[in-house]
């Protein structure tokens, strides 16, 4: 099916499901149009331009008093390197450049993806999620290990973590939430392997506990056995915040797979961090630990692949509040171990409701030529973005 093709059916779907729930549909997204302006290092161009433009679309309606139906997908135009950037995305989240089908127009190349569809039913003792969903562990910032089934990207933070297919159910024991899930395994997109036999999937508890300082989930996974683990694989996350003087989070979690045969703090992937406000409220800092053990969840040795290879990064942010519509913010991500930085210097401001500029400078440095955000590895010395926002 080309683009052109998958356009119209998704906004029959959207015309087709108007008239259900009483025409109580609500329709609502954003639109960004990105301008991006690289200098190349190593063997990368020495100057490189991207040019995106996206939408992401969501569909919401009421069925009845107690369910619920939402979808999403998203549309895509773009050019230039913006197209590498959408196939590092792809790699990232551990599916092939080609799952995402791209259309080559005269100057462009155009993609379409499906993000959300699932339904929600709500009652007095228990709330049933089902279909293509967001699946949220843990209460982590930036890292978060604990959020491993569909993970955010550190690296592009703009970008929505990709849903799962599966089920949850929720339930509330005095003023604690558990709930009770099951997720598709992640091979699927691999039309090569297609895993029909029940391979990896993962089944699982959290429990969840809100007190006046703070709050606790536990989680526990387990996934059924696949080539890379005969015995299955056992997942057990501990996420903690807490509000006093500074709001502290920390979020570990531990993976057991008997075949590997691993040292226990291989399979920890651990972060920790602080955020706090000063100057009432104008002057916000954050910052993040992440022990990223070598087989662990976040690292690029583990099955799926991870994001860093290394054990040791930090990241810091501090943004600065000009006025309820300006802001200036300077964040980076480093490499402990080879001394390599990802510094980000931004600038918002909202000309008017519903419509905002951010102006965006990234600049790796590194001691060595060889270290993971150095400009050799990263392929750019210093690169530019300029992004208008409009939501609807």
């Amino acid at each position: 099916m080309n683009f052109h093709k998958s356009m119209t059916v998704c906004f029959v779907l959207v015309w087709c499901l108007t008239p259900l729930a009483g025409q109580d549909m609500q329709i609502s997204g954003l639109f960004d149009s990105t301008v991006n302006l690289a200098a190349g290092a190593g063997k990368d161009k020495a100057f490189s331009y991207g040019i995106e433009e996206y939408a992401n679309l969501r569909i919401r309606t009421d069925i009845g008093d107690y369910a619920r139906f939402y979808g999403a997908f998203n549309l895509i135009a773009a050019a230039g390197s913006s197209l590498n950037t959408a196939a590092a995305m792809n790699a990232a989240a551990s599916t092939g450049f080609s799952s995402s089908p791209y259309i080559a127009g005269d100057n462009y190349a155009a993609a379409m993806e499906l993000e959300r569809l699932y339904f929600q039913v709500n009652s007095d003792a228990v709330d049933v999620v089902a279909g293509l969903m967001p699946l949220r562990f843990g209460y982590g910032q930036v890292f978060g290990p604990s959020d491993f089934i569909n993970p955010r990207n550190i690296l592009f933070p703009d970008a929505r973590p990709r849903g799962i297919i599966g089920a949850s159910a929720a339930f509330y024991p005095a003023a604690a939430k558990v709930l009770a899930f099951a997720a598709a395994p992640q091979s699927l997109m691999d039309a090569s392997a297609i895993n029909s036999a029940g391979q990896g999937f993962r089944f699982g508890l959290s429990a969840d506990n809100d007190w006046n300082w703070g709050s606790i989930q536990a989680l526990y996974v387990f996934e059924t056995p696949q080539s890379a683990s005969p015995d299955g694989r056992h997942q057990i996350g501990l996420s903690l915040k807490a509000d006093v003087e500074l709001g502290l989070v920390l979020d570990a979690l531990y993976t057991y797979n008997h075949a590997a045969n691993n040292e226990a703090i291989d399979d920890i992937s651990a972060s920790a961090g602080f955020d706090y406000s000063l100057l009432d409220g104008d002057l916000y800092m954050l910052a993040e630990y992440l022990y990223n053990g070598a087989s662990s969840i976040t690292a690029r040795s583990a099955t799926p692949a991870g994001l860093f290879a290394k054990r040791h990064y930090v990241y810091a942010m501090f943004r600065y509040m000009f006025s309820d519509y300006t802001n200036a913010s300077l964040s980076c991500m480093a490499g402990i171990e080879d001394a390599s930085f990802l510094p980000v210097a931004s600038f918002y401001h909202e000309l008017f409701q519903g419509m905002s500029l951010t102006f965006s400078a990234q600049f790796p440095l590194a001691i060595d030529d060889k270290g993971e955000f150095a400009p050799q590895t990263m392929g750019q010395h210093f690169s530019f973005t300029t992004k208008a926002r409009l939501r609807f």
